[in-house]
């Protein structure tokens, strides 16, 4: 093997080399090299665990049913972009105990989510309330749409009424050429095409 190896260090160039190398060395290194790349395409492709296993006994699947529900709805204030049911942080954690002990107290779905905007603001919503300022979140794409409407329209008659009102300059050639139309049409132009 060690021949094989400095004959192909030897070579040189620019083919790679495990082309240099016997055929038979191929499955050796291939061999030797997968078990290292197999364990790199694991480490490196770890996928964060999504499935939060809690588990919690209801007093009855509607609770249970409303449980889901609700924190599915309700934002992880540490994550930001995950719902307290998929994220893993101490604090989804403390939301979700506390979502199943007010469950179970009989605390109705608008008082549990009052609780919580109580606590940590409207973002803790996914879908905040309209009212107050988050009225503007629900509104600000529509007045949007109205504000580039408004905006088109204003460009658009700006510039047919200064196509319609500006004069066409014409040149020598365009003049004479506007004259001999006007002569074969009798004066006047019609619209019609004289023989062209």
């Amino acid at each position: 093997m060690g021949s094989v190896l400095k004959t192909a260090i030897e070579a040189g160039g620019t083919t790679p080399l495990l082309s240099k190398l016997s055929p038979a060395l191929s499955p050796i290194l291939l061999g030797a090299f997968l078990p290292v790349l197999l364990a790199a395409v694991l480490v490196f492709d770890v996928k964060p665990a999504s499935a939060v296993i809690e588990t919690y006994e209801f007093s009855s699947s509607e609770l249970e049913a409303r449980y889901h529900r609700l924190s599915q709805e309700l934002r992880c204030p540490k994550c930001q972009n995950q719902n307290i049911a998929d994220s893993n942080a101490p604090i989804s954690q403390d939301l979700r105990q506390l979502l199943f002990r007010q469950l179970e107290a009989g605390a109705s779905d608008e008082q549990i989510l009052n609780d919580m905007v109580a606590r940590y603001g409207e973002f803790v919503r996914y879908r905040p309330s309209a009212q107050g300022a988050t009225l503007w979140l629900w509104l600000a794409p529509a007045l949007l749409l109205v504000l580039a409407l408004l905006i088109l329209v204003t460009v658009v008659r700006r510039h047919s009424s200064a196509a319609a009102s500006a004069p066409i300059a014409l040149n020598a050639q365009q003049r004479e050429r506007m004259q001999e139309l006007r002569s074969l049409d009798g004066g006047g132009l019609s619209g019609e095409s004289s023989g062209r």
